[in-house]
């Protein structure tokens, strides 16, 4: 039997993916890791290096997605030692899986029925897998709950015991809702920045997720009332880039402006590490869709 193929070949995803994630450190995004700002104890060549040492598992075809999220994770920690890319890991797995299933016609629905039914055949030994892998990237309780904690062994499935955390986490929500958020939100934001992937693209899809709802990370590690301050500025933030031209990188007022509140949040120790990571996730989308077009 032959294998599927999909509108792009692998050297293709591959090539969206490292795009994406260089992007990501590329563009300077209020409180995460950047070129011109490193923060959190972490720099832009940790993430480079995580993106080339994962990419090959990570869009493994036919691997399960707990072994693709499984060897990505040990790969990240023999490349750079510590958590650079958890979520971004946990949310390309299965979107990868899906391009397995689609066939030549790549568009955005094609993609996201096919995400739908990864999910939905997602099982024990993918949160068993999954699970190994959060504990070995030790993010501080990453959609954890009482219910199938990720630090006793799973009895239930990968997208059941990520319903579970997904009213508290963005990226386990992901798995419960079939990825809404990236393929409406994300694709939305990134489909308003004329010009496909750039960094103008990347960082108005970033903020577009800060501005949408609190970001988990900074949830979990400072409390909802800061991560929801934290909202309400990126919604100022992202209204001021849209007085300008969103095609271009912001002007001299509004970049010291995002620079500002880049130094103020990286002094204080928050990081809306989440937002970055369904940023990552959208611009592969894009990126392949655009490629696939």
């Amino acid at each position: 039997m032959p294998e599927p193929t999909t509108a792009l070949a692998p050297g293709q995803i591959r090539a969206a993916f490292l795009r994406a994630c260089a992007l990501d450190v590329a563009t300077p995004k209020p409180g995460n890791v950047s070129i011109q700002s490193p923060g959190h104890g972490m720099n832009a060549a940790q993430f480079l290096s995580s993106a080339q040492a994962t990419a090959d598992a990570l869009l493994a075809r036919g691997a399960p997605v707990g072994r693709r999220i499984l060897e990505a994770v040990t790969l990240t920690r023999e490349a750079v030692g510590c958590n650079t890319n958890l979520g971004i890991v946990l949310l390309v797995a299965p979107l990868a899986a899906a391009l397995d299933d689609i066939g030549p016609a790549l568009s955005a629905q094609a993609w996201r029925a096919a995400t739908g039914r990864v999910l939905a055949a997602l099982d024990v030994d993918d949160a068993r897998l999954t699970y190994r892998a959060i504990a070995l990237a030790n993010p501080g309780g990453l959609g954890d709950v009482p219910e199938q904690s990720v630090h006793a062994p799973p009895t239930i499935g990968l997208r059941a015991a990520m319903q579970l955390a997904s009213e508290r986490d963005s990226i386990a929500r992901q798995y419960a809702n079939g990825f809404h958020d990236i393929f409406e939100t994300g694709l939305a934001a990134y489909r308003e920045v004329p010009g496909g992937a750039s960094g103008a693209a990347m960082l108005d899809v970033f903020l577009a997720f800060l501005a949408g709802w609190p970001d988990s990370h900074i949830v979990r590690k400072h409390g909802m009332a800061l991560a929801q301050s934290v909202t309400l500025a990126a919604r100022e933030h992202r209204a001021r880039r849209r007085q300008t031209s969103l095609d271009t990188p912001p002007h001299a007022d509004a970049s010291a402006q995002l620079d500002a509140w880049d130094t103020e949040l990286k002094a204080r120790g928050i990081n809306p590490g989440t937002s970055a990571d369904l940023a990552v996730a959208t611009l592969l989308v894009a990126a392949c869709l655009d490629d696939s077009g």
